[in-house]
């Protein structure tokens, strides 16, 4: 499993295989997986600084777009893409290794820290979505499939193609897609609730947290510069 700085009240345990329900459970439950492992945590630490851990979901029946989404839909209308079971391979190895020059720390070093030995199967059904610039791969996001949720575990980009906001992208054509299957919500996993790399997922409509006390709670926008639905 993929290791942070240092977390805690961390819970971890091993699953080779979940049923669609039960995947439902675990995520609603506040856990993630990388491979079999599952794991939750409260609190971590970055160097000196500590965060607290935000789980997040979309509520599909609220979603709506922000002019800024989609105007990053309009900006990759050449881009082809493509849903199938989750594999690896040289090219999303290749394109992994490029990716993870953007960590200045905690730097992965393989996508065996995320993905299982059969991604598409274990611990549950995978799939993953490719973004195409003409022929050449720019970006893959792994998401798990339940009854009626989904959940992402991993998206990685060519940082050439920044500009285009393909993680954005992936999260947009997730929830485009879970949509389509007739889920009620979109995992896509967690932030802090303090400033950090991971406040992107926390701009779009329809968006709830995790209060580990009380249950799921909608997130306010307020006082965070995200745009208002149209």
């Amino acid at each position: 499993m993929a290791k942070v700085s240092a977390a805690k009240t961390d819970q971890t345990f091993p699953c080779l295989d979940a049923s669609p329900a039960e995947m439902d459970q675990f995520w609603a439950d506040g856990w993630r997986h990388f491979g079999v492992w599952f794991f939750r945590y409260r609190e971590v630490i970055h160097g000196a600084d500590q965060f607290n851990v935000l789980p997040l979901r979309l509520d599909l029946r609220h979603f709506t777009l922000t002019r800024s989404q989609k105007r990053i839909l309009t900006k990759n209308c050449d881009i082809r893409m493509a849903f199938r079971p989750a594999f690896v391979d040289e090219t999303k190895e290749t394109l992994f290794l490029k990716h993870r020059l953007r960590f200045k720390e905690n730097v992965p070093s393989s996508l065996d820290d995320f993905l299982s030995p059969y991604p598409d199967s274990v611990p549950c059904l995978n799939l993953e979505l490719c973004l195409y610039l003409g022929d050449k791969l720019v970006g893959v996001t792994f998401l798990d499939i339940g009854e009626t949720a989904t959940s992402a575990v991993y998206a990685m980009f060519d940082p050439a193609e920044t500009q285009r906001s393909l993680g954005i992208l992936m999260m947009l054509q997730s929830i485009q897609f879970s949509r389509e299957r007739e889920c009620r919500y979109y995992y896509p996993g967690y932030a802090y609730r303090e400033p950090s790399a991971y406040d992107y997922k926390k701009r779009f409509v329809g968006l709830e947290y995790l209060e580990w006390e009380t249950g799921w709670k909608p997130y306010s926008t307020e006082g965070e510069g995200v745009e208002k639905k149209i």
